[in-house]
């Protein structure tokens, strides 16, 4: 199967050395998301904001892949603070609707441009 690089400026451009997501068959693999408004490329304010933020942005690269959060099968949650667990819960179910995808929560000392709140997915197209 080839891969397909997916890219929309709804979201933030790539800021290192990866795609926004790639596509491999009805799979699309998302890269990490943080809270980046894509048309200032600048980290939105406060806690709410940035959960927002990374959950519109992934909505985005969903929808370009063809797809949308819907089809997320899987979510990894990275939290500079896991106090936030129960903020994460509360927005996240603004975005995705039982059943919900298969979903990791991990603590971390940092993130990249000192974000509050990192998410990748993994979808799979016309799942369910």
């Amino acid at each position: 199967m080839s891969k397909t690089i997916i890219s929309t400026p709804d979201a933030p451009k790539a800021i290192g050395t990866y795609s926004q997501a790639v596509k491999v068959g009805d799979t699309v693999y998302c890269s990490g998301q943080i809270g980046l408004d894509p048309e200032t490329m600048l980290m939105v304010e406060g806690i709410d904001a940035q959960i927002h933020r990374v959950f519109n942005n992934l909505a985005a690269v969903a929808k370009e892949a063809g797809g949308s959060l819907r089809d997320a099968v899987r979510l990894t949650v990275f939290l500079t603070d896991l106090g936030h667990f129960a903020k994460v819960n509360e927005i996240m179910a603004e975005y995705v609707q039982e059943p919900y995808p298969a979903r990791a929560a991990v603590g971390v000392a940092s993130l990249p441009r000192n974000a509050l709140v990192e998410v990748d997915a993994v979808l799979v197209l016309h799942a369910g």
